[in-house]
């Protein structure tokens, strides 16, 4: 994975799988203490501890089709990479819940990449599912909640001709508080 919005994109769709309703993002730009901090925590079936003390091996997947679970193991990789740290907590009916903590100018970290097509992906592809995104910077907060969003708008986010519009309120808000310089 080339961007952390891919990993962002690889464990949400582990939380739609988990049947999860709501789902939490939150990006943490620090600038100060040199640090990215990537949080995503959803209310889906959880893990089991058996599960959960494997996740970050990459020879381990809990999908029937693929022999390799990579995503959570390279997220893992990745943020201990630029001296960052990875952590990972899950109980069984109740969800789980991933930091990841990358060095924010260390030469390794990956760039954040495309937030913007990352949530609308989820926003406008899953309008039952209640996301909640959180991104802090220096320069200010920007938080989106999908229903409340959907409520404003009096449509639900994967109505024709909606894209544009969410699109457009993402970027500016994200350009507001000087995400990813």
């Amino acid at each position: 994975m080339k961007e952390i919005c891919e990993n962002i994109i690889d464990i949400v769709n582990n939380s739609i799988r988990a049947e999860a309703t709501l789902i939490k993002i939150e990006v943490h730009e620090n600038k100060k203490a040199d640090t990215m901090t990537l949080a995503i925590t959803d209310n889906g079936t959880g893990m089991d501890r058996v599960t959960l003390n494997r996740i970050a091996d990459p020879f381990y997947t809990t999908k029937q089709n693929k022999k390799t679970g990579l995503g959570t193991s390279l997220l893992k990789y990745h943020a201990e990479l630029t001296g960052g740290h990875f952590f990972i907590s899950s109980e069984s009916g109740k969800g789980t819940k991933v930091i990841a903590e990358f060095g924010l100018t260390h030469v390794d970290r990956q760039p954040l990449g495309d937030i913007t097509g990352t949530l609308l992906l989820f926003l406008t592809g899953h309008p039952d599912i209640q996301f909640k995104y959180n991104h802090i910077t220096g320069k200010g907060t920007f938080k989106l909640d999908s229903f409340e969003l959907s409520e404003a708008l009096e449509m639900k986010l994967n109505s024709p001709g909606v894209r544009p519009v969410i699109k457009e309120f993402i970027e500016n808000n994200l350009m507001e508080i000087g995400a990813g310089e």
